[in-house]
């Protein structure tokens, strides 16, 4: 297949496992003259993921013809079955879900208005309705969602991404952890912002632990997100030097401008196409 006249299409299928499903789109994606990238899949508490990526001949791929079947086949496996195509040509749609803290949105903010940031920030999503005089300002779209079951918040979100056909996902300390349900339907689609070095001081408080353990060096850890949680390939790390007069306080003001900065530069290698994930490592290629 000519690699520069391909069409690189993702899909994923999540669902009750059950037998035969990898085989039954596998075969749907040979059938339409299609090749297999790669191809992930888990199952966890009775709950199936897969997540398939295909190229096509850019020139001999009927679209409407190749979603259509897909949904007949989706029907047939009673399973949800979520297409993205990836689009060389356009820029890619960012959402942003935040909690409180406004650092990281505010800088990936700053970087779309002075064009440092080569995409378009189409929603952001709040746990918290802190933020949306941030997003009013900038005449985004803003959503506060937030419901006492996770899940609930998230079948929510699923139906808000869709109406804006989002590329990637950013977590600006988003204080939320996001399900295996979720997770899977953005497959190396997510990236999180960390407030350590991991895999030291994962979960919450990073800056404490760090501080009450006595690190010398403590940073921040741009990375996708997994099922696993702070376990995802990782990016980019940045760190600074604990100083002797420092506090908790003094670290996560310096941690804050740190993070702000890395997880930009994460976001910023993805969407200039640098990053490759191999078996769970991120390997960061040169600029063309």
């Amino acid at each position: 297949m000519n690699r520069n006249n391909r069409l690189l299409v993702e899909v994923t299928v999540v669902g009750e496992d059950r037998k035969g499903v990898v085989a039954d789109v596998t075969n749907f994606i040979f059938k339409n003259d299609g090749n297999i990238e790669q191809i992930n899949q888990n199952v966890i508490s009775g709950l199936f993921g897969m997540q398939l990526e295909a190229s096509f001949q850019q020139h001999d791929f009927k679209k409407a013809i190749f979603d259509s079947e897909l949904k007949t086949l989706a029907k047939k496996l009673k399973m949800e079955v979520k297409i993205h195509y990836q689009e060389s040509k356009r820029l890619k749609n960012i959402a942003i879900f935040v909690s409180k803290e406004i650092h990281c949105l505010a800088k990936l903010l700053d970087a779309k208005t002075s064009g440092e940031l080569d995409a378009n920030i189409v929603v952001i999503v709040g746990s918290e309705n802190t933020t949306r005089s941030i997003a009013d300002k900038y005449n985004i779209p803003f959503y506060h969602i937030v419901h006492s079951q996770q899940t609930d918040a998230e079948n929510e979100i699923l139906d808000v991404l869709d109406c804006y056909n989002v590329d990637l996902i950013v977590l600006g300390r988003y204080m939320r952890i996001l399900t295996p349900n979720f997770v899977w339907r953005y497959p190396d689609r997510i990236i999180n912002i960390h407030p350590s070095l991991l895999p030291a001081f994962p979960g919450a408080y990073a800056y404490v632990q760090a501080y009450e353990r006595g690190a010398k060096i403590i940073g921040c850890t741009a990375h996708f997100v997994t099922e696993d949680l702070d376990q995802g390939p990782i990016i980019c790390q940045e760190s600074f030097r604990v100083r002797q007069a420092d506090t908790v306080e003094s670290i996560k003001r310096r941690g804050q401008k740190l993070e702000a900065v890395t997880l930009l530069e994460a976001v910023t290698l993805y969407l200039e196409n640098r990053i490759q994930v191999n078996w769970g490592r991120v390997v960061i290629k040169d600029r063309k």
